[in-house]
């Protein structure tokens, strides 16, 4: 029997799945923070703030084009807990919103459509002047140039960094008060306001429940939490048998 079905009742209209850089680690991707607090040995001050990129924007156009080219590679695909996902919002008749904090492409590979990126995308670019997106594949630097502008404008990494306000936010609210179902998956529960979503979604009456690594920050808040491999649990979970009674 699935464990899951011991502990997690079905039924579910709307479920909300957020994501973190855990579900991401076991396709080769190095988690956001290393346990000496550094990003690809970089500090998160001088890659991941408006300040850092002011004061030194070639270091940061140089940072976040090693991490596009590392993602494609040939060895950076999506794994089982991707395409678990993917294949679950294929077959479940209710609403499905998967809003992820990694910026890599891996969900949307493994075949994922309903997909917000709160804290942006690697594989995009956006004009400093009118916010206009631009697709990404090669380097950029202080050289590049938008497309939608007159004169053409200086272009930055789409990534929301510490002091920028998230992405989607309204409509993420908007989804969690209407959850009756919330996972939360390889996250650490430490960077707000996505750590704050397992108890906005309690708050309107959903079920919450964490797959993770090990504890989150914030394990307290959730109705059930599992500790293991996100390759293992996610397709453990999101599996026809778990939601066998789906309302219409």
């Amino acid at each position: 029997m699935n464990e899951f079905n011991t502990i997690i009742p079905s039924g579910y209209n709307n479920i909300v799945v957020l994501t973190g850089a855990g579900i991401s680690a076991e396709s080769g991707i190095k988690t956001f923070r290393a346990s000496d607090g550094l990003w690809e040995q970089h500090r998160i001050e001088d890659v991941a703030t408006p300040e850092g990129f002011a004061a030194n924007p070639q270091q940061v156009y140089r940072f976040y084009n090693q991490r596009r080219q590392h993602l494609l590679g040939h060895q950076i695909k999506p794994n089982a807990a991707h395409i678990a996902l993917a294949e679950f919002e294929r077959s479940f008749k209710g609403h499905f919103l998967l809003v992820t904090q990694n910026i890599d492409n891996l969900h949307e590979r493994a075949g994922s459509q309903n997909v917000l990126h709160m804290h942006g995308e690697l594989l995009k670019s956006r004009c400093i002047q009118s916010g206009q997106l631009l697709e990404t594949i090669r380097d950029i630097d202080d050289q590049s140039r938008c497309q939608c502008c007159n004169p053409a404008k200086g272009i930055r990494p789409h990534i929301v960094w510490f002091g920028e306000m998230p992405l989607f936010m309204q409509q993420i609210e908007q989804a969690l008060s209407q959850a009756d179902l919330f996972v939360s998956i390889g996250t650490s529960g430490n960077v707000y306001p996505a750590a704050g979503f397992a108890a906005q979604a309690g708050l309107f009456g959903a079920t919450t429940l964490e797959l993770n690594l090990d504890t989150s920050a914030n394990q307290s808040v959730f109705d059930y939490s599992v500790q293991g491999r996100a390759t293992e649990l996610v397709p453990q979970f999101f599996n026809p048998h778990t939601f066998t009674e789906q309302k219409g």
